[in-house]
């Protein structure tokens, strides 16, 4: 026996309506709900802003960075890349901001025999004097950076009585060795001449 037409429309009619979904009748509990999120977004990034000035504030005794010279001299090696911050030395968490070291770029080196030059599109250019070259090494991080092992370029330098770790990564990794070698060498025979 098959249902009666009208009860089979009432039926589907019954099936229809259990379907939809309630109508959302307090929009001034969302709303609140949304504009409270967006105030606790913009507090938790204030903070972390203060957070950074606050840093740089604290490392305000560091000298300002060596300007790169219109004369270099003769280039010994070029490299393309990103520099990834600085750090002090041996302690690879512990950033260095001021002067605009904190923050990552593109960067351009260039090593020549007055030292190495980074210059940053959109940031701070400067100069690591061959004389405050104390060294350099493969390592895989450096202040919220982490690469594969040997991924990094970290140049070791002395700036305002401080040692500083620098980090760069070349857009070809198979130059990091030929830097570390270069300016090793370098370091010895700036360390031999004194």
């Amino acid at each position: 026996m098959t249902p009666a037409p009208h009860l089979a429309a009432s039926l589907a009619t019954a099936l229809a309506d259990e379907k939809k979904s309630a109508a959302v009748t307090d929009w001034a509990a969302r709303l609140g709900w949304l504009v409270g999120l967006a105030l606790f977004v913009a507090l938790v990034y204030w903070l972390m802003r203060e957070g950074w000035k606050w840093r740089g504030t604290l490392q305000s005794d560091l000298p300002e960075l060596p300007e790169v010279p219109d004369d270099l001299g003769a280039e010994k090696l070029t490299m393309s890349g990103r520099y990834h911050g600085s750090t002090t030395a041996g302690q690879w968490l512990d950033r260095i901001v001021a002067h605009g070291l904190g923050s990552r770029s593109r960067a351009e080196l260039t090593l020549t025999d007055a030292g190495l030059a980074v210059e940053r599109p959109g940031a701070t250019d400067f100069l690591i004097p061959a004389a405050a070259l104390r060294g350099a090494r493969l390592d895989k991080g450096i202040a919220g950076k982490v690469l594969t092992e040997g991924g990094l370029l970290v140049v070791t330098w002395e700036h305002g009585g401080k040692l500083i770790d620098s980090g760069f990564r070349s857009d070809h990794a198979a130059e990091h060795t030929t830097w570390a070698d270069t300016l090793n060498q370098m370091t010895n025979h700036t360390e031999g001449a004194r």
